[in-house]
């Protein structure tokens, strides 16, 4: 996609409904959760990137940077909506795309109109907010850091915060909601069942 903006897969979470461990190196179709999300993303971004924390190593197959929480004590994924504004601007990049790392249906279409409504602009489906499928302007990483500093934890918030639109995404009649999160070993199931 020309002009595509580059885009990060925020895959830190600490999965605690799954049990643990990390939900985007789960096993999913022929590869795993975090492959899905990469094949639906890549064709509608530029540059990729991963936020994670820990060894870097185990994300090594998909050969791109890997974004640590720029802030201490797992704050949340807002961290790594700061660590994805931060390596915007070091590209240069008004603007930056984040996913979640465990959402293997994102639509094909995100990038592109997220980018209609502009900066910052958030999914939602069937009525629901999905604020970490964002457009977010990377000017923002400055106010971020000290929103975060001083305690803000919610996504949603930040996003409300910054006038950020919403974006309708609707479900296809014959799968899965777009936006599905693998919080469970039942949304797993459920999800190798749309496979």
């Amino acid at each position: 996609m020309p002009d595509a903006p580059p885009a990060v897969v925020l895959a830190g979470g600490l999965a605690r409904r799954m049990g643990g461990g990390d939900k985007p190196l789960l096993p999913f179709g022929g590869g795993t959760v975090l492959s899905a999300v990469l094949a639906r993303l890549a064709p509608q971004a530029g540059p990729l990137a991963i936020n994670a924390n820990g060894d870097p190593a185990r994300f090594a197959a998909h050969g791109l940077p890997i974004l640590l929480d720029p802030v201490e004590g797992h704050p949340g994924p807002l961290a790594g909506v700061l660590a994805a504004m931060l390596w915007a601007r070091s590209l240069g990049a008004a603007t930056i795309l984040t996913v979640p790392g465990d959402a293997p249906f994102l639509p094909t279409d995100l990038a592109a109109r997220l980018t209609l409504a502009g900066a910052p602009a958030f999914a939602t489906s069937g009525g629901r907010p999905h604020p970490i499928a964002a457009l977010w302007p990377s000017a923002l990483a400055g106010v971020l850091r000290q929103d975060l500093a001083d305690g803000l934890r919610r996504v949603q918030a930040f996003a409300t915060a910054h006038g950020a639109r919403p974006v309708e995404f609707p479900s296809p009649l014959d799968g899965p909601d777009p936006f599905l999160n693998l919080n469970t070993p039942e949304d797993l199931a459920r999800a190798r069942r749309w496979l």
